[in-house]
C-alpha cells in the first residue's frame, strides 16, 4: 500500500469529514453524527501556530488517516501537547496509525521539544491502547462516565508519554 503523510490542506476537508463519520471510526471519536465537511473546513482554516495536523493520503488523494498535535498555549504548559488520531476502517492494523503517531512524536520530540504528550482514549478501544502503549504512552487514570457514546456513558483512559532526556 502506497500512502503519504503530509500536513493537512484545505482540500482535505471533505475527506477528513467522511473519515470522522465512518462506521468503525466515528464510535471512537468525540464527534457527532451531524459533523459536516464545512466543520472540517472551518477546523482546518482555524489551525493556529500551536496546532499541527497531518493526513495519510493515497496516491489519488483519498484521506485514510488523520492525526493532530496541539501544544498548550498557557506559558506554564508549553512543554505539553495533546494528540488525536483516526484511521479509515479499511486501513486499520496496517501501520497507518503508527506512522501518523510517529510523525507527531518526531515533531514533539525533535522540533517542539515537548516533555509530555497526552491523550484520551475510550477504555474499550484495545487496538488504540495497544498502539499508544507500543509508542511509550502509559495509562495515568480512568475517567469514568466521561462521555456519551451511542446512548450510553463511556469511560476513557488518560494516557501520556513523558520524555525526560
Amino acid at each position: 500500500m502506497n500512502y503519504t503523510i503530509r500536513p493537512t490542506r484545505p482540500e482535505d476537508a471533505e475527506g477528513t469529514a467522511a473519515l470522522r463519520k465512518m462506521p468503525g471510526v466515528f464510535e471512537n471519536t468525540l464527534g457527532l453524527p451531524s459533523y459536516r465537511a464545512a466543520d472540517s473546513a472551518a477546523f482546518i482554516n482555524g489551525l493556529g501556530p500551536n496546532d499541527h495536523h497531518f493526513v495519510a493520503v493515497l496516491e489519488d488523494g483519498t484521506v485514510i488517516g488523520a492525526a493532530g498535535l496541539q501544544v498548550f498555549s498557557n506559558p506554564r504548559m508549553r512543554h505539553v501537547g495533546s494528540v488525536g488520531l483516526f484511521v479509515h476502517t479499511d486501513y486499520q492494523n496496517m501501520g497507518v496509525g503508527t506512522a501518523l503517531m510517529r510523525t507527531l512524536l518526531d515533531l514533539a520530540d525533535n522540533w517542539l521539544m515537548l516533555v509530555r504528550v497526552e491523550l484520551t482514549v475510550f477504555a474499550d478501544n484495545q487496538r488504540a491502547i495497544h498502539l499508544y502503549e507500543k509508542l511509550g504512552f502509559e495509562k495515568e487514570g480512568l475517567k469514568r462516565m466521561s462521555t456519551v457514546r451511542d446512548g450510553q456513558y463511556a469511560d476513557e483512559y488518560m494516557m501520556a508519554r513523558l520524555r525526560m532526556s
